[in-house]
């Protein structure tokens, strides 16, 4: 799945360890935990805006003696790179989405470099081994290139599905420029529109805050950094131990159903109440007590509880609305599995799309005819409506709405480089040669007003705009060759359009990713436009969603990395470095890996339930989104048509929002501004993949931390929440990536622990009815 919307809409509300008051006072006069941002070494309390937040929740303070290009940072930052690469590449064939964590790899190479700077001597050659105590500049250009690397590129998603279901392998260099091409446009576009979504004061980057402010705490020293350390260091070593238990020798323990062992031959119960394994069932009452499904795509520890109730309030329609659907046998659900992503026939078998595609993988309308229109499991045309509603991970109408009513501010904020004043300073001072402008302009060193941690930046030479227009060109030559040599039958066109449409989205969104923390993926809307513009060519929208998507994704993970640059005083040349290294390296690791599963796993990848190790749930609802989108969207999406409400969603979305901010402005008692209504949308549909049995264990730690801990231990929770989070997810990330290779055939054959009551290998884990 994609990046939670919870966490696309909450990182302005998570605290950084100094931005929570030791008592309620310092709460706002509602007294709302969520709202309050603060400082807690200040008696004033609310902190008033961004450059507020900017100077007070993290160290403004710079040391230009700080030296990040060492042996240890390139050694540390390759190593860890090589870590997410590969990792981020075995959880996209996970059967849930599970993202690796940015703060797990900050304090994982805060240890490693502290290590090294404890155990290797500092005498004759090996002073350049270790130069002296490990610093924040050293840390931060890891993290950076670290999470660069960790992250499985979009454009192994279309190799894999070529692979899966068009019995295409492609040339192998080919496919790494393509991932190259396709990685570094983004950075390209997004690093020469730095000026105006990067370094303003108000381009605050929420979602950065707690790390910088663990790194201050860390690099303060003293006894308080040495006790956070220890706790995560055992905190690390259990759950890595622990995570042996329900990922290898008991996985029953990933979902715990009294229900099932109850009634193991139900079918109805199942589907309920079942949820250990992929697309088995929704989970309803399962215990986890897997970290790796708890913490999921976003750990339960960062999420405000405001969020946190909507997403509650989404699951529990989820399952209302999915139950409902199935058994009164809406679009024809009974016909189909309860939970898919495939394409299926009227008769309930899976759709083979290679019979109605002609010798250039175009829709050809004899073949069409003869094979008839595909159908969609009724839960995922659920998702799709669902996530068209609410639009805040994959849309725009509710999003945009709830924005417009509650936070018209931020939009005001984030939008005002466009009034007719700026705009005109802008022409003023616009230089056609953009491509040799200095990106830092140094004559704001006497600007009072500018954000003080971009003053401090400007003492190192700028990475200049010509690096990354560099950078934008050579992308987009490949780019061009590869859609043209590896048959992606899109046209030269095509890719421009696509362009347009991601340079627009990154202008627009990202401003408004960088100062609210509201993230939205438009990768539903990018693919209905080429579905249309493209229409009966599925390839060809693949490649259209990678070039006018995927660009979008790499310009906000290089903006946001760049400000972690700005507040850690990392110089710019570093920054840059260190990205493009990450980002290259992560493309070649995410593609062996890529073929290395699917060489070893392709029948499991096929099948509609897979495993609780291996799904193919991504390359599946992204094949079958191109064939309904790319290659159908007329027959199934147009009005008149078995799925026309799906776009129609986008219309009907708008108006969601309009009545609880009514009931807010008139009624403001009921708390409706509790009420994230894109989240509580966007939920009722979150539960049609993966491995569901986690949900009340999610929820039962999101509340534990959240709520008693946030409310009532405020002063241990700035302290040790956060740290404790990074060390669930580090150990867990670690045991997956060495079983992963040990035992569960990433590299080879998979070496299943032997049967027993805990280990159900002829069926689903929490013994509950098998489906499919």
């Amino acid at each position: 799945m994609s990046l939670t919307a919870t966490e696309a809409i909450s990182g302005h509300d998570v605290p950084s360890e100094k931005a929570l008051s030791t008592s309620d006072k310092s709460f706002d006069d509602k007294g709302d935990v969520e709202t309050a941002t603060v400082d807690a070494n200040s008696e004033e309390g609310v902190l008033s805006d961004e450059r507020d937040i900017a100077t007070h929740v993290i160290s403004v303070d710079d040391d230009p003696s700080l030296n990040p290009w060492t042996f240890r940072s390139f050694f540390i930052g390759l190593g860890l790179s090589a870590f997410g690469g590969v990792l981020a590449e075995i959880y996209y064939f996970k059967p849930q989405t599970v993202l690796v964590s940015l703060m797990f790899l900050a304090v994982v190479s805060y240890v490693m470099g502290v290590f090294m700077e404890t155990f290797i001597p500092r005498r004759g050659f090996l002073r350049y081994l270790n130069p002296g105590p490990f610093n924040k500049k050293e840390n931060a250009f890891i993290v950076i290139m670290a999470s660069a690397s960790a992250n499985s590129a979009l454009g192994t998603e279309v190799l894999a599905v070529q692979r899966l279901y068009y019995n295409i392998t492609p040339n192998p260099a080919a496919s790494i420029f393509l991932l190259f091409s396709s990685q570094l446009l983004g950075y390209g576009i997004g690093g020469m529109m730095r000026g105006v979504l990067l370094y303003p004061s108000k381009m605050l980057y929420p979602t950065v805050l707690p790390l910088l402010s663990m790194f201050d705490a860390l690099y303060e020293g003293g006894m308080e950094a040495r006790k956070k350390l220890r706790v995560f260091y055992m905190v690390f070593a259990a759950i890595f131990i622990w995570e042996l238990f329900p990922e290898w020798i008991f996985p029953l323990l990933t979902g715990f159903s009294i229900i099932c062992l109850a009634a193991p031959n139900n079918a109805a119960v199942s589907r309920v109440f079942g949820g250990s394994n992929g697309n088995e069932g929704l989970g309803l009452l399962s215990i986890c007590f897997d970290w790796q499904y708890i913490s999921g795509g976003v750990n339960p520890m960062t999420i405000p509880l405001k969020a946190q109730f909507s997403n509650l309030l989404g699951y529990i329609l989820c399952m209302v609305v999915f139950v409902a659907v199935y058994y009164k046998n809406i679009w024809m659900a009974q016909s189909f599995p309860f939970l898919s992503q495939l394409l299926f026939y009227e008769n309930g078998t899976q759709y083979d799309q290679t019979l109605i595609l002609n010798a250039n993988y175009e829709v050809d309308p004899t073949l069409l005819a003869e094979q008839g229109l595909p159908y969609y499991s009724s839960t995922w045309i659920v998702y799709l409506l669902a996530s068209n509603l609410a639009s805040s991970p994959n849309g725009l109408a509710a999003t945009f709405t709830h924005l417009l009513l509650w936070n018209r501010d931020d939009l005001r904020s984030a939008w005002s480089w466009m009034t007719p004043s700026s705009l005109k300073q802008m022409w003023a001072n616009f230089d056609w040669k953009f491509w040799k402008a200095d990106g830092m302009r140094k004559q704001d060193v006497d600007d009072e007003n500018i954000d003080p941690h971009y003053k401090q930046m400007l003492k190192y030479p700028d990475a200049p705009n010509s690096w990354y227009f560099v950078v934008f060109l050579l992308s987009f030559i490949v780019s061009l060759v590869v859609i043209y040599k590896s048959n992606s039958t899109l046209p030269w066109w095509g890719f421009i359009i696509s362009l347009l449409l991601a340079t627009i989205s990154i202008l627009f969104f990202g401003a408004l990713a960088a100062i609210t923390g509201f993230g939205l993926i438009i990768q539903p809307f990018i693919q209905m436009i080429g579905g249309y513009l493209h229409s009966g060519m599925p390839v060809a929208n693949m490649y259209f969603v990678l070039y006018g998507y995927n660009t979008v994704s790499q310009a906000q993970l290089l903006l946001r990395d760049l400000k972690i640059a700005q507040y850690a005083k990392l110089p710019p040349r570093a920054a840059f470095t260190a990205q493009i290294i990450g980002t290259l390296l992560g493309a070649i690791l995410n593609f062996f890996m890529m073929n290395s599963i699917i060489d070893n796993q392709r029948e499991i990848l096929l099948s509609v339930q897979g495993t609780n190790i291996w799904s193919g749930q991504q390359p599946q609802q992204y094949n079958s989104q191109a064939i309904a989108w790319g290659g159908l969207s007329h027959e199934l999406f147009s009005a008149g048509q078995r799925y026309q409400w799906v776009p129609w969603a986008y219309l009907v979305g708008l108006f969601i929002p309009v009545p609880f901010w009514v009931i807010h402005r008139y009624w403001p008692k009921l708390r409706a501004d509790y009420l994230y209504t894109p989240v509580i949308a966007y939920f009722i549909g979150w539960l049609c993949v993966g491995i569901n049995s986690s949900i009340l264990s999610y929820f039962a730690v999101a509340f534990f931390s959240q709520w008693w801990l946030r409310t009532r231990h405020p002063r241990w929770f700035a302290k040790y929440n956060y740290i404790i989070g990074a060390a669930l997810d580090g150990g867990t990330q670690v045991m997956v990536f060495i079983l992963s290779f040990a035992v569960q055939g990433a590299g080879g054959n998979a070496h299943l622990f032997p049967a027993w009551w805990g280990a159900n290998q002829s069926g689903n884990y929490d013994h509950c009815a098998m489906l499919n």
